[in-house]
């Protein structure tokens, strides 16, 4: 299941049996920044017994440090390096 949140995508999953989680990455596809580092997604929170939950922690994520996963306005994107 995937929503969409203040221009980040969330993606509910269950790791095991009744065990949500939830990857956030940008809606656009762009690496997500954290000091410097580009992810192309994060994981967040615990073993959420709902995907309702699971979702709501990654929302509030997104509120706290959402301006500070994006790249700064103007600048392109960094690429990934390709896995080998």
């Amino acid at each position: 299941m995937t929503c969409l949140y203040d221009d980040f995508a969330i993606e509910c999953f269950e790791a095991g049996r009744g065990l949500w989680h939830a990857r956030i990455r940008r809606a656009d596809r762009a690496p997500l920044m954290i000091n410097g580092v580009s992810f192309p997604s994060l994981e967040v929170g615990f073993a959420w017994s709902s995907s309702q939950a699971a979702i709501a922690d990654a929302k509030s994520h997104i509120d706290r440090f959402g301006l500070r996963w994006a790249c700064n306005p103007g600048m392109p994107a960094p690429k990934l390096a390709a896995a080998v």
